[in-house]
């Protein structure tokens, strides 16, 4: 990789905000339709998804694919990176190894979710549609609620964050003074998108997808 750093590094710059930085406010809205319309919004948001044209592969290639270089590539990077904070002890610097160190959690926690969520879809364990009552069961298992509560948080900061280092190495963000706007900026994106997923899943918890989860599992026993 060494020899080819550079684009290697322009690429996963780029993988972060185009696909992958839509994608996840895209996943921000539709877990926020729980909030806002329950489990019926919920689960209007899942099949508008799942009646997009070609969606696996828009999946495969806008989500999984840039995923997978953008998750492994920055475990390279964050295994490089000298986090020298006790050095020096500065702003930037700590958003340096925070950056690394909300990489490293966002990618376990990330394919965890995954893990608990659509590959049980995939292996037929569970159906499009009652991915909110699987996520009032995981939501309501305090253990789960807690990891859940520190992904969001670091993965909505590595977004963030990442965001702000992206203008600046592509020369977007040029000189102090727009640098520290867009600081202010993307703080205001990281409050408001956390925020928002953790309304989302603290809906989750709720009676309304705990009565839809006990009856579909009624409905199961009943086929």
């Amino acid at each position: 990789m060494k020899g080819n750093s550079y684009l290697s590094r322009k690429i996963h710059s780029l993988l972060g905000v185009i696909p992958l930085g839509l994608f996840i406010i895209e996943h921000m809205l539709t877990n926020y339709s729980a909030y806002e319309g329950g489990a019926q919004g919920f689960k209007d948001s899942i099949n508008t998804l799942n009646d997009l044209p070609l969606v696996f592969f828009l999946e495969l290639f806008g989500i999984w694919l840039p995923l997978l270089f953008h998750g492994v590539y920055g475990l390279y990077v964050a295994y490089q990176s000298n986090l020298n904070t006790g050095r020096f002890q500065y702003g930037r610097n700590w958003a340096f190894a925070l950056q690394r160190i909300s990489g490293v959690i966002t990618f376990i926690f990330v394919f965890w979710h995954l893990y608990q969520t659509r590959f049980q879809v995939l292996i037929g364990e569970v159906k499009h549609e009652d991915l909110g009552n699987l996520m009032h069961d995981i939501s309501t298992n305090g253990f789960y609620f807690v990891l859940y509560i520190i992904g969001v948080i670091a993965a909505t900061f590595h977004f963030s964050n990442g965001m702000w280092a992206f203008l600046v190495s592509w020369g977007i963000t040029v000189g102090p003074r727009a640098q520290k706007i867009s600081s202010f900026i993307w703080i205001g994106v990281f409050v408001i998108v956390a925020a928002l997923f953790l309304l989302s899943l603290g809906a989750f918890r709720g009676d309304e997808f705990g009565e839809a989860a006990s009856a579909a599992l009624q409905l199961t026993n009943l086929v």
